[in-house]
């Protein structure tokens, strides 16, 4: 009993939520933690649907500098290996597979120093859902200067964003937060990232679900977990019930040590026989 309850309770779990979220990162180049050993151009991140125009992307070097620029969309690409994302159609989840990713292109100024640089990305999906995350790679090239006039960028997510999931904007350290993306759209005057330059942020309501791409990976050790808790239970409770036999029979008091039952009938006192009475003559 115990046991169906706790899987019927998993279950319930994994069917009120999708197993992935929308618009969710697919591919990128670099690869999540691999070796860069010359420098390039910029960081490709594709997703499963173009990234909305307000979305927030950052490149900091090992000692925490930013060196993005202003990101751009570039021609759609196919994936490496296809991604599935579940739907709710009639009120069932069900699952679909893409294959085409959707870049946005993050320009690096340059490659100061060596080690491990991380891309982070914030987004919101066509349905609402708020896609954020990070990856790593390491950079092991020729190490480059600033280019002339270059300001390290100090934009914060936009307030969208922030509504989505009040928790995913946490300031650089030692950087100020700058005026609003959508103020303009020039070199001084805006964000050099997430400048909102395909048109009005799509709304996002205060009920909008905030998922991140790992907050189904509980159910992965979940179910097992239940399993195993279940298992152990039902094997101690039938160790602890009685025999169908029933109670054994009671055995009978042991003689004296050392005797047998029938050494023990064998020396049993007889009784002397009676005496014949003499007959008259």
């Amino acid at each position: 009993m115990l046991l169906a309850a706790l899987v019927s309770g998993a279950a319930m779990t994994t069917m009120s939520s999708p197993a992935s979220a929308h618009g969710q990162l697919g591919m990128s180049t670099p690869a999540k933690d691999s070796t860069v050993r010359a420098p390039i151009e910029a960081v490709s991140l594709y997703f499963t649907e173009p990234p909305a125009p307000n979305s927030y992307f950052t490149v900091t070097t090992p000692s925490g500098v930013r060196v993005d620029r202003q990101w751009l969309t570039d021609e759609p690409k196919r994936l490496d290996e296809p991604v599935r994302e579940d739907h709710l159609i009639d009120g069932v989840w069900q699952p679909k597979l893409y294959h085409t990713g959707y870049p946005a292109k993050i320009p690096v100024a340059y490659w100061p120093e060596q080690g491990v640089y991380t891309a982070k990305y914030m987004t919101i999906a066509s349905d609402g859902e708020h896609v954020q995350g990070q990856l790593r790679f390491t950079y092991k090239g020729k190490m480059t200067a600033a280019p002339k006039g270059w300001q390290t960028p100090a934009n914060q997510p936009d307030a969208s964003l922030l509504a989505a999931d009040t928790s995913a904007a946490v300031p650089q350290a030692g950087t100020s937060t700058s005026a609003s993306p959508s103020a303009g759209c020039t070199p001084r005057g805006v964000p050099e990232t997430g400048c909102d330059t395909g048109g009005p942020s799509p709304a996002v309501g205060a009920q909008a679900a905030a998922q991140d791409d790992s907050g189904t990976g509980v159910l992965v050790w979940l179910i097992p977990a239940v399993l195993v808790v279940g298992t152990g239970f039902m094997v101690v409770r039938a160790a602890r019930r009685p025999s169908p036999g029933g109670a054994a029979p009671a055995r009978r008091a042991p003689g004296p040590p050392g005797r047998s039952p029938l050494a023990q009938r064998v020396d049993a006192p007889r009784k002397a026989p009676r005496g014949k009475t003499a007959k008259r003559r």
